[in-house]
């Protein structure tokens, strides 16, 4: 791994450790989780959860950028594995689906939010919901393991997506499938976004183009992949002020939308054959 993803990992870690030990209430009202400005880099996202069966507001730190597990075809029995799974909340939604009798594992690379994550799931009496330590592109767990895979808002804080769908496609069982959301650009940013930290830790600018994003899971082997929700993110005037100039700002307002949020569905093929690229050669 060379030395600008390990810089871009150390970030996103010490900025998510912030989030984690924070109350609820502090993050909603922050402008990066993790400060006391009035802006919010990463609430602008935020899916209401609370419609949802198994939904539990103290484990909603309000950083994902849709509903994954609501459209995740959960069935009684599965294995979910949830990645990036911070303070359990899709853990927990993926749990009442998948019943008692069912698995639900998850991973997440800042240990302050493991921590709370298990707390969580402790106060809930959960023995049926584990959370580890440990890098998506390189996950601490066997093969074909997971019915399901989902994950809200945390493969555009991955350096190296290409090895995170990698990792997908080996830790689902053969017919297993996921369904994760995430952010998308139909146009490249500006340069000043793309160089903000506080923009990438809110996966802005570690977005990539859609087509780039989609091709990317077809590569690693998966099949009928699907967006099975799309919607336009708008980044609000105040937060664009502390990267661009009045006239860049301007620009940007004006321009069409072009930053999505999607939730996309892909499925690893019932033969167990190999597939170039996808982890298992």
């Amino acid at each position: 791994m060379n030395t600008k993803d390990l810089e871009t990992k150390d970030m996103v870690r010490k900025k998510y450790a912030e989030i984690a030990g924070q109350d609820q209430l502090t993050n909603a009202s922050s402008c990066c989780g993790a400060g006391g400005c009035s802006t919010e880099v990463y609430n602008i996202m935020t899916d209401d959860y609370s419609h949802l069966e198994g939904y539990q507001s103290d484990a909603d730190l309000g950083l994902g950028c849709g509903l994954p597990t609501e459209f995740a075809l959960i069935k009684k029995g599965d294995t979910v594995v949830d990645l990036g799974s911070g303070a359990g909340n899709d853990c927990f939604v993926a749990r009442h689906e998948t019943g008692p009798e069912g698995k639900v594992i998850g991973i997440d690379f800042t240990p302050e939010m493991v921590a709370k994550a298990r707390q969580n799931a402790d106060k809930l009496g959960f023995n049926n919901v584990e959370f580890r330590e440990g890098d998506i592109e390189s996950m601490p767990l066997a093969g074909e393991v997971a019915d399901v895979v989902v994950s809200n808002c945390v493969l555009n804080l991955i350096p190296n997506k290409k090895a995170a769908f990698s990792e997908v496609f080996r830790i689902l069982k053969p017919g297993g499938h996921f369904s994760i959301s995430d952010i998308v650009l139909t146009k490249k940013l500006p340069s000043k976004l793309i160089s903000a930290a506080e923009m990438y830790a809110g996966c802005v600018s570690g977005a990539v183009l859609k087509n780039e994003y989609l091709t990317g899971i077809e590569q690693a082997g998966f099949e009928s992949v699907q967006i099975q929700k799309e919607k336009p993110i708008v980044i609000p005037r105040d937060i664009l002020s502390n990267y661009l100039d009045e006239r860049e700002v301007e620009e940007f307002l004006k321009s069409e939308h072009f930053i999505y949020s999607i939730t996309v569905f892909g499925k690893k093929p019932q033969s167990t054959a190999c597939t170039p690229g996808g982890g298992c050669c």
